[in-house]
């Protein structure tokens, strides 16, 4: 398990790839404000706009969840405790006033990449519309 990257996976990088290349510019590994030690895989800070892309395992997944066999109870709490980590994580960030959007690691970088690149055009909408009032 020590292995598997915790960051930069390849559904992060393609993701990245796409916005880019559609001309959006971002932050990685943007950390969660208010909560040290936690960190979005993608951010738009001016448009509070955070982009956590979770791997199956190791969060979840309701479709590809594994539970290992050896030490299955150790494993069951922790995998527990992520998930509710990822629950007190999104909780903040929306009382912040973010948009927090999350994605299966098993979702398609296209896909992923045009509902978030919607969402950041909304927001942009949303705020010049908030300026000229």
């Amino acid at each position: 398990m020590s292995r598997q990257p915790s960051k930069d996976t390849r559904v992060e990088l393609a993701v990245r790839r796409l916005l880019h290349a559609a001309g959006m510019r971002y932050n990685v590994e943007y950390p969660v404000p208010g909560m040290p030690r936690r960190r979005m895989d993608v951010a738009f800070p001016r448009l509070k706009i955070a982009v956590l892309i979770d791997g199956c395992f190791w969060h979840g997944c309701p479709r590809h969840a594994t539970q290992p066999k050896a030490n299955a109870e150790w494993w069951r709490n922790k995998l527990d405790r992520n998930m509710a980590r990822d629950r007190e994580t999104t909780e903040h960030l929306v009382a912040e006033g973010w948009t927090v959007l999350r994605f299966w690691e098993h979702e398609a970088p296209e896909d992923v990449a045009v509902r978030v690149a919607a969402t950041v055009e909304r927001r942009r909408a949303e705020l010049a519309r908030g300026r000229t009032k």
